[in-house]
C-alpha cells in the first residue's frame, strides 16, 4: 500500500466517501505487534475516515514492535520504561502533524484508536495535547500518569471524547486498572464512556460494534 515517507512507518486506508479534508483515525497497536494487527479492522470502520495504522518505533526480537520497553525484574515484577513511553508520545504527536499535512486531512477531527500499549499512549497524547485530538478509543489500556505532561490537569479538555473498554478477565492488564479510568476522566470533566466485555486481553466482536457506533456519531 502506498504511503508517504513520514517519521513512522504506517499503512493507510483512504476514505470510501471523498471530502476536501477527511477526518483521520490513527491506529496504535499493542506491545509485540505491528501495523498490520489493528489494520484488519480498517475496512469495517466508517467510510468517511482516512485510516492510518502506525508501526511502533522499537523493534523487538525475533519480531514485533513496541512503543516502549517492559522490563522484567525478579524483585519488582514487570515495569514500564516511562522515558521511552514519553519519547513515543512525542513521536505520535509529531506524526499527527505530519499526516495532516502529507495527506491533506482535517486537523480538527483526529481520532486515536489504541490497543493495550497503544491505548496507554493514546491517553497520554490526548491528556498532554488535547488540542491535537478529538476522539480517543482506548481499548484494553489504562491511564499512566507517569507518561503524561506535568500540569496536564489544567488543560482545556472540552473538545475531547473517550470510548474506553476492557476485558473483564484480562490476564495482561488487570481490569481493576482500567476501572480507574472513568473516575479519572470524570474528575477532569471529560466526556467518556466505559464498557467491559467477558473476554481476556483482546477485542470482542460486540466491543468493536459498540466502538463503531460511537465513532459514527462523532466524526
Amino acid at each position: 500500500m502506498n504511503t508517504k515517507q513520514l517519521s513512522l512507518q504506517h499503512l493507510i486506508r483512504k476514505p470510501k466517501i471523498e471530502s476536501d479534508k477527511p477526518p483521520m483515525l490513527i491506529m496504535l497497536h499493542g506491545y509485540g505487534s505491528d501495523e498490520n494487527d489493528l489494520f484488519s479492522f480498517a475496512e469495517e470502520l466508517p467510510d468517511e475516515l482516512f485510516v492510518i495504522s502506525v508501526k511502533a518505533p522499537y523493534a523487538m526480537q525475533p519480531y514485533g514492535n513496541a512503543w516502549y520497553a517492559i522490563h522484567w525484574d525478579n524483585q519488582d515484577g514487570k515495569f514500564s520504561d516511562d522515558e521511552q513511553a514519553k519519547e513515543s508520545r512525542e513521536k505520535i504527536v509529531d506524526f499527527i502533524d505530519e499526516a495532516v499535512e502529507a495527506y491533506h486531512l482535517d486537523a480538527k477531527n483526529v481520532t486515536l484508536l489504541g490497543f493495550s500499549q497503544g491505548s496507554i499512549l493514546s491517553y497520554a497524547v490526548a491528556l498532554s495535547y488535547p488540542d491535537k485530538v478529538k476522539n480517543i478509543a482506548a481499548l484494553s489500556g489504562y491511564i499512566n500518569k507517569g507518561i503524561i505532561k506535568p500540569g496536564f490537569e489544567k488543560n482545556d479538555f472540552s473538545n475531547l471524547s473517550f470510548y474506553c473498554s476492557h476485558g473483564s478477565v484480562d490476564q495482561v492488564i488487570p481490569v481493576e486498572w482500567a476501572r480507574k479510568t472513568k473516575p479519572a476522566l470524570d474528575e477532569l470533566n471529560i466526556e467518556n464512556s466505559y464498557s467491559e466485555f467477558p473476554v481476556g486481553h483482546g477485542v470482542a466482536p460486540q466491543n468493536f460494534f459498540e466502538l463503531r457506533e460511537w465513532l459514527k456519531k462523532r466524526i
